[in-house]
């Protein structure tokens, strides 16, 4: 007697009802649409999708429909040609006020949106959009910690009355600067100096030497200490890069570390890569400073040496302005940045953390009706014609954006004046996003366009196609009866992939296609493997019904090493691999759990319904 427990029915079909429900959205198709967003971050409204359907209309871009979906108005349309027209509309007439994306919308009905059931993503490979590889300064980051210790112990010996000469960064038995030096005079108290530097930093070991010049006192950093903070830059830079796209109001973008130094960045359905790069590649940060009203901006210019304890600075106009060394705040210290209309005009409201603002209460209190000004430090790098030869170098790009007089105490909150509205939405896009904790450099930039991915979205729904047609009609051909299950078990099979595949919001890309294709053929290996067990059964005259049994209990051994062998490498592939491969790896992996599960126990749900309730059973249609 062939048998099968009710539970395990009851399972099956539960399991593939639940697939139908989170696979459904993805049989409705999408359109083409268009993803606007307020560059000021303020949510979309009503009166604002009025607003872009009235320009719209205007400029005679037909629409199919609109909605607002997370506080981003969607726009369809009926053609990708469409599609781009009204882009390149909106880009044009309402640069100033919205940012745009080309996206997808999903056919779906919205009681399916609303219960949070999407389609699976698509990949920058089928959307189309912007590919950008990023190289990341990690000796840059090295040299950043090292200047925030010269800054900090400027800070601490003015505290404690400690005079120095100067402190410079050295370079200790490396390639690149790695420690700080103190100068002190002749016959100055080392131990003192070392005292409070070790009190400042108690993880630096700081050692006292003597130097022709006199003693020092210096702090070098350990090999560990230098790759803790690289690979710091690279986690700082990605966290600040991801905050950066979302600021950009891109759909479902990628951003991810590749190797030791690399973060790639893709951004589907982005075809205006230059705004993109200038905002994601720049290296921005603010320092808050005091403005030297005694010295003379004059003698400073004329003789290309600022007075001690002062450093020259140029304003966005050209201008020479004097600033005093002590730093008050850095952008570090900032926790949030928005565009404000103020008095003066536009302006940043700016928040800072605790540390911050106890200094800037300490700095306004002791400096009423002073002037205060703020540093916009911008680094990139500059390809330049040295000896014949193209290098490249890094500049930094130091510059006064506002000068405003202290008129009364404050801490945590001040506003930023001064600026227009272009410079303060900038300034608050990359203050909110956060500062790169290294400089990066674009490595690599590849644009696919939509027509593109589309193209690839069809030819690779076609090798789908055509790869399970003919797996399903070999089935069909030569196990008669039994093909026509193990086809019925393929496509339950696909079901529930595309069903985890929409629940995890793992993009698909060509590579994830491959791997639907990988997991159609591992499932009909296993068909395979069940069904020429059961052969060679009934060659052993063994009773039909016992020969379907013995066929999925001894065919358990190798369909699960061959599995679980396949399992490894998926799993290896995951871990080591980046970009495409992972994506081709997590779809291998999931077709492996789906393919067990379709293999072993839904081809013997079936086949037991077919022949377990039959009392007495000649022949088998299996070939």
């Amino acid at each position: 007697m062939l048998e099968f427990a009710r539970w395990k029915y009851i399972l099956v079909g539960l399991v593939l009802l639940l697939a139908c429900f989170f696979a459904l959205p993805n049989f409705f198709g999408e359109d083409p649409a268009l993803q606007v967003v307020r560059k000021d971050r303020a949510p979309m409204d009503v009166a604002a999708e009025a607003r872009i359907g009235k320009f719209l209309g205007e400029r005679g871009v037909a629409y199919t429909s609109s909605f607002v979906d997370n506080g981003r108005l969607m726009v369809r349309f009926g053609s990708v040609a469409a599609q781009l027209a009204a882009r390149d509309a909106v880009n044009e007439g309402l640069k100033d006020e919205y940012i745009t994306a080309l996206s997808f919308a999903s056919r779906a009905p919205a009681w399916l949106a609303r219960m949070g059931l999407r389609p699976m993503p698509l990949g920058l490979d089928l959307r189309g959009g912007l590919h950008l590889l990023y190289q990341v300064d990690v000796n840059g980051a090295v040299g950043q910690l090292l200047e925030s210790y010269e800054q900090d112990f400027r800070r601490v010996l003015g505290e404690k009355q400690l005079s120095f000469l100067d402190i410079v960064t050295i370079t200790q038995g490396a390639d690149m600067p790695n420690g700080v030096r103190v100068l002190l005079a002749p016959g100055a108290d080392a131990d003192a100096v070392r005292a409070a530097l070790q009190a400042l930093q108690a993880d630096l070991a700081i050692d006292t030497v003597n130097l022709a010049s006199g003693p020092a006192v210096q702090a070098v950093l350990t090999p560990a200490q230098i790759r803790q903070r690289q690979d710091y830059a690279i986690q700082q830079n990605l966290t600040t890069l991801r905050n950066r796209v979302n600021e950009l109001g891109v759909s479902e973008p990628i951003v991810q570390r590749q190797g030791f130094d690399r973060i790639i960045v893709q951004l589907p359905g982005v075809q205006n890569s230059a705004d993109v790069k200038d905002i994601l590649g720049k290296v921005a940060t603010l320092e808050f400073r005091l403005v030297d009203t005694q010295g003379s901006i004059a003698e400073a210019v004329q003789s290309g040496r600022a007075p001690l304890g002062s450093k020259l600075y140029k304003d966005k106009n050209g201008q020479p302005v004097l600033l005093k060394r002590e730093l008050i705040v850095t952008g570090d210290q900032l926790t949030d940045a928005l565009t404000a209309a103020t008095q003066d005009g536009p302006g940043v409201s700016v928040k800072l953390d605790a540390r911050g603002g106890a200094q800037m209460l300490k700095t306004t209190q002791a400096n009423l009706g002073k002037p205060m000004a703020v540093v916009f430090i911008e680094k990139s790098r500059q390809t330049v014609d040295v000896g014949g030869r193209k290098i490249e170098r890094e500049v930094t790009d130091q510059r006064v954006i506002s000068v405003a007089t202290i008129r009364g105490v404050f801490s945590n909150q001040f506003q930023i004046t001064g600026l227009t509205q272009s410079e303060a939405r900038e300034l608050a896009l990359l203050l909110r996003a956060g500062s790169l904790a290294a400089p990066i450099f674009l490595a690599e930039e590849r644009a696919i366009g939509p027509s593109l991915g589309a193209k690839n979205i069809e030819q690779g729904v076609k090798a789908l196609i055509v790869g399970m047609a003919a797996v399903f009609l070999f089935m069909l051909v030569y196990y008669q009866v039994f093909g026509l299950v193990a086809d019925l078990v393929l496509l339950a099979n696909v079901l529930l992939l595309t069903a985890l595949l929409s629940m995890m919001g793992a993009a698909l890309s060509l590579p994830g296609i491959a791997g639907i294709i990988l997991t159609v053929g591992m499932a009909v290996d296993a068909n395979v493997l069940i069904y020429e067990r059961i052969r060679e059964e009934l060659r052993n005259g063994v009773s039909p019904q016992a020969a379907i049994r013995a066929g999925f209990d001894k065919a358990f051994s190798a369909i699960a090493d061959s599995n679980v062998t396949t399992l490894i490498a998926g799993i290896v592939l995951w871990v080591f691999g980046t970009g495409a491969i992972r994506g081709f790896a997590v779809v291998l992996s999931l077709g492996i759990a789906t393919s067990m599960f379709t293999a072993l126990m839904g081809s013997r749900a079936l086949l037991t319904l077919m022949y377990g309730g039959r009392a007495k059973i000649r022949k088998l249609a299996i070939g």
